[in-house]
């Protein structure tokens, strides 16, 4: 465990959404001067959001949670900046900006993974505690934010692989489609993957391809790969539900039958998945839990009363192997 050097706004944020907030104040209607203490209990607590943007329905229902959590009845000002077209320099830009403005805390989903050395450090000489969502950084360099929330992806794709050794045990051609390169959570889920179907001989690797969390891109390339190997490929591994479903319609639109003839396992556990899943058109899921609004709010909160946090706070994900499960699950499916 580490502590945090610096306490921004030393109030407790928890108490404050339990209490609202403008129950605080002691007839004064003067804000707090923001200098700490702790005496200004209608101060608002300012936090930069570093964004993806629209990215599939997982981007989609991470950030509402962020901005669902995050409100001003919380004791909050949310700055939400989504990167423009993915772009990395767009969120560097937004990042030095809220660096500028000296906003409380910074929260930090990264469109790549490498290049944010200098960014991270100018905060930290700021004074200003990082928190990584979902995403980490490449080298992953601790001593520059104060902790990652996210699910494991190296975990979650394990419980993939294993699953395709189980289902498999005569072997197969697979083939993945990747996320964009350069993300972390892709090389995360490319080694989860590896560690465990490498070590499997008699599951052959036909190929990797990027399509970018695309459902149009991923049937473009599967389609391409099927013809390729005159059909001869049983398993799927899509690093996203997207790709997924796009890899199954790339099947059925070759005249296979996705669950039978290839078998696609996908990550992230949303709506459009699951019920894919119960209708047999996708074999395993592997939830990707998008829904940490909470638990983030408790980690500012620690950080801004100067409190140890772990550097990486893991989120509880399940899967999902069967149409049963999957069709169980659907009915309190909130992404």
């Amino acid at each position: 465990m580490r502590s945090i050097p610096r306490v921004a706004r030393a109030f407790a944020v928890t108490g404050a959404l339990a209490l609202g907030l403008a129950a605080c104040g002691g007839g004064d209607d003067d804000t707090a001067s923001g200098d700490g203490g702790g005496e200004g209990g209608d101060e608002i607590v300012t936090v930069g959001f570093v964004a993806v943007g629209p990215e599939g329905g997982w981007r989609q229902a991470n950030e509402a949670n962020v901005q669902d959590t995050f409100t001003e009845e919380a004791g909050f000002e949310l700055k939400y900046a989504p990167a423009t077209n993915l772009d990395q320099r767009s969120q560097i830009d937004a990042f030095t900006s809220f660096v500028d403005e000296g906003v409380d805390v910074i929260l930090l989903s990264a469109t790549e993974g490498a290049g944010w050395e200098d960014s991270l450090r100018r905060a930290q000489e700021a004074e200003i505690p990082v928190i990584l969502v979902d995403r980490g950084i490449e080298p992953d360099d601790t001593s520059l934010y104060v902790t990652r929330i996210a699910p494991d992806n190296y975990e979650v794709s394990t419980s993939v692989a294993e699953w395709a050794v189980s289902a498999f045990p005569d072997g197969g051609n697979y083939f993945v489609l990747e996320g964009p390169a350069g993300v972390s959570v892709v090389n995360e889920r490319n080694r989860g993957w590896d560690d465990t179907v490498g070590a499997v001989p008699n599951l052959v690797k036909v190929g990797a391809q990027t399509a970018n969390w695309s459902t149009e891109e991923a049937k473009s390339v599967f389609e391409t790969v099927l013809r390729a190997n005159n059909n001869d490929i049983q398993i799927v591994f899509a690093q996203n539900d997207e790709m997924g479903l796009g890899a199954a319609i790339a099947v059925e639109e070759a005249g296979l039958t996705p669950g039978v003839d290839v078998q696609i396992a996908t990550i992230d556990g949303t709506k459009p998945a699951l019920e894919a899943l119960a209708e047999g058109r996708l074999s395993f899921v592997a939830e990707y839990n998008p829904l940490f609004g909470e638990t983030l709010l408790e980690v500012v909160d620690k950080v801004l009363n100067g409190e140890e946090v772990e550097p990486y706070i893991v989120v509880p994900s399940e899967t999902f192997d069967s149409p049963e499960a999957a069709a169980a699950a659907l009915p309190d499916r909130k992404y």
